[in-house]
């Protein structure tokens, strides 16, 4: 798996447990309300998760990027929906985007070299 992913991975899950061991109540729900928000429901997963893809690019926040993105491919989304939905996103939030899209691209990139070493 590449590094780029499995670093990511292991720093938020990491991180995550480090979190939700403080057994905080706001953050719990907050952090449910989040995963919850992404279920199926009136929009389908990969919707959901382009929605998410395209404000977390608006709002540069990388992590963010990186976690849409994955599940985006997990959801079973291909390159040309992803970029399409980048393109929005890099609409919206003009040229400050650009670094971010170039490490979207690095990330998507490398989420697709694990799954062909999956396969």
């Amino acid at each position: 798996m590449s590094d780029i992913v499995n670093d990511f991975n292991a720093y938020r899950s990491k991180m995550n447990d480090a979190i939700l061991q403080d057994n905080n109540k706001i953050i719990k729900r907050i952090f449910n309300l989040d995963t919850n928000a992404f279920t199926e429901g009136a929009l389908d997963k990969k919707t959901k998760e382009l929605l998410g893809l395209v404000a977390s690019t608006v709002l540069r926040c990388d992590d963010c990027v990186k976690y849409h993105l994955e599940s985006s491919h997990k959801a079973g989304l291909n390159k040309e929906e992803v970029v399409e939905a980048l393109s929005i996103a890099t609409l919206v939030g003009g040229t400050i985007v650009i670094p971010h899209l170039r490490k979207a691209y690095e990330y998507w990139d490398a989420l697709e070299i694990n799954s062909k070493i999956k396969s």
